[in-house]
């Protein structure tokens, strides 16, 4: 339940920032009269996130046993390199997405005849990427997982982003967004590459990836995954009991890699406090 409860927080809180930020600026400039064709970006990216992943999971559930298991070892590899891409992307924008917003909507209004369409359009595409993201981090997580938690989870997470949005725009909360994408974003790679490992083996029982198939250990009377402890390593950072030199290989060189990238220092210029209030 933490995982996708934690990666829909951060998303959700990411795309109610972005829409907080855009209605605030909106209101401020004297454009209020615009607001309902933000609205309607809103809707439609969320619709298409709607879509895709409701699509997605009704086509892999008539998949033949092979095919879901290369369908989840696909899904797991877009969505490590997804979450990846969101992470890196996110430390370096982090403060300076205000100010991004505000020149990317004072574009849309005032550079294009079509002013509607295009405010509706800029909008789409800025929620539409935390919308689509989301589905493939939340396909990926559902696969794994058993049971009624990860939805939960997931749910609980949206409730209170959409709590924490809201609270932003009124300016009842200012949030340190550095801060805050720095230690969800850490978790987040803990928790990508647990999912590339599970990716890894799921391409092997879909006999796509058939090297280096060694156990390397196996402590499953120690801590079998089915177990209570087990099991909720293995949602959260998708432990295996009995690791091969694949599965182990994926997990730790793409965690070593990420964690020296991630602690590298960040040369983006900084354009705004790190404490963020979208009024």
């Amino acid at each position: 339940m933490l995982v996708p409860f934690l990666i829909m927080l951060r998303e959700g809180v990411e795309a109610a920032l972005i829409v907080g930020i855009i209605a605030s600026y909106l209101k401020q400039t004297g454009r209020g009269q615009w607001m309902p064709a933000m609205w309607i970006g809103v809707f439609l990216a969320i619709t298409l996130a709607l879509l895709v992943g409701g699509g997605l999971e009704l086509v892999s559930a008539e998949f033949p046993q092979k095919q879901q298991e290369l369908f989840e070892g696909v899904v797991g590899l877009i969505a490590v390199g997804i979450l990846s891409s969101m992470v890196f992307w996110m430390r370096k924008v982090a403060r300076s997405i205000k100010h991004s917003l505000h020149v990317s909507l004072d574009h849309a209004l005032t550079g294009s005849r079509h002013q509607v369409i295009a405010l509706i359009a800029m909008v789409f595409f800025a929620v539409a990427r935390e919308g689509l993201e989301t589905v493939f981090f939340l396909l990926a997580v559902f696969q794994q997982s058993e049971g009624p938690s990860a939805p939960i989870g997931a749910l609980l997470g949206l409730v209170l982003a959409i709590i924490i949005g809201f609270l932003i725009y009124t300016g009842s909360m200012r949030l340190n967004l550095s801060a805050f994408f720095r230690w969800t974003g850490l978790f987040i790679l803990v928790v990508a590459a647990g999912i590339l490992a599970n990716s890894v083996q799921a391409l092997h029982e879909a006999g796509l990836w058939n090297h280096l198939q060694t156990v390397l250990f196996d402590i499953s009377a120690t801590l079998p995954m089915d177990g209570p402890l087990g099991s909720v390593l293995a949602g959260m950072f998708g432990y295996q009991d009995a690791p091969t030199i694949s599965t182990l290989g994926a997990y730790l060189i793409y965690l070593l890699v990420a964690l020296v990238m991630f602690f590298l220092p960040s040369a983006a210029p900084v354009k705004q406090s790190s404490s963020v209030s979208s009024q």
